[in-house]
């Protein structure tokens, strides 16, 4: 092999950088060129790629974000332009792509190798929602933010006698929300995979109140089912007039919480602060260990297959099980309302 595409597709977490910088590392040691293509999916159609070598990526192990760029570009459905991507990567002259990305960009990738393009997949997504993989690259990072945030709540609700209502991303799974909960001590948490009436919460923070307990913490994923609510929640995306004109899930929360208890409410929406910032040290180590298994996957031909990690154990899976949905493990959502009184 002389040369490897590599890109980041979907959005961006800590930890992307961290499996280019192994990609780069170990390729290079293999004799084989690696070209960075920029922005996505898009970045590959306009043909922006640059050749990456070790003074490229030698300081970016704790740097966020990507060095590449992210693209959110979907071309699933689209034959013309996914015939583009297959002509765009000979006209770069690569024998293969690694794609690290979410679920929607693994989802291209899979489309894409349909195609006849070689690909290899890293999953690289905060909501550690990629089937076939028992973790995602981010999701300690993210997990981290939502658990030193209610971390820090917790003194302020304390002093002022409110409910904290911290909104974590995740509007399809609650890995994140759950997880953070968990870790944060917070007092009740809601996610998708688990419908729960609004009635349920505030009996709960009223059984909290009348047990002397001054506040409390309530940690809830974006898309969280919440029966009972007045409205629908907002779209976790589009334009932001349309954002800002409807309320989110954590502020319907917060005000139905002070209409009907009395108890004073705080809303904070993480938002974005759970995809930035430097990525943890376990993020660092799976990402490492993940981009020198996708080279070393492309190196010995065994294209279409997903980088997956199953234990503790580095394993390629079939690249179409990282476009399956992986719902967040319930027993988390036992396990924080083990501790929720």
């Amino acid at each position: 092999m002389a040369r490897l595409g590599v890109l980041t597709a979907g959005a961006d977490c800590p930890g992307l950088n961290a499996v280019i910088r192994a990609v780069v590392g170990r390729a290079l040691r293999a004799d084989c060129t690696v070209v960075g293509i920029l922005n996505g999916w898009g970045g590959l159609l306009a043909l922006d790629a640059r050749v990456l070598t070790d003074m490229t990526v030698r300081d970016i192990l704790p740097l966020g974000g990507t060095i590449l760029g992210a693209g959110r570009l979907k071309l699933t459905g689209d034959d013309d332009r996914l015939h583009d991507v297959a002509r765009a990567v000979a006209t770069l002259e690569v024998d293969g792509l690694i794609v690290i990305g979410d679920r929607d960009g693994l989802t291209v990738a899979y489309a894409v190798a349909q195609r006849g393009v070689p690909v290899v997949g890293v999953p690289g997504t905060m909501d550690n929602d990629v089937g076939g993989t028992e973790y995602c690259v981010g999701y300690d990072s993210a997990v981290s933010t939502v658990a030193d945030a209610v971390d820090k709540l917790q003194t302020t609700a304390s002093a002022h006698h409110r409910v904290m209502v911290v909104e974590a991303m995740g509007d399809q799974t609650g890995w994140v929300a759950l997880a953070g909960a968990l870790c944060g001590s917070a007092h009740l948490v809601a996610a998708p995979e688990i419908s729960v009436h609004i009635d349920t919460l505030l009996e709960h923070l009223q059984a909290r109140h009348d047990a002397g307990h001054t506040f409390s913490i309530i940690v809830v994923a974006e898309g969280a089912k919440i029966d009972g609510l007045p409205e629908q929640p907002a779209p976790h995306a589009g334009p932001m007039a349309l954002r800002l004109a409807r309320p989110t899930v954590g502020e319907l929360i917060g005000l139905e919480i002070e209409t009907r208890t009395g108890f004073e409410a705080r809303v904070n929406v993480l938002g974005h602060l759970q995809r930035g910032g430097s990525p943890t040290v376990y993020d660092r180590l799976i990402a490492t260990r993940f981009g020198a298994a996708a080279v070393d996957l492309a190196l010995e031909g065994r294209w279409n297959h997903l980088v997956a990690l199953k234990g503790n154990v580095v394993t390629p899976v079939p690249l179409r099980e990282a476009t399956q949905r992986r719902a967040a493990d319930a027993t988390l959502y036992d396990l924080a309302m083990l501790f929720s009184n």
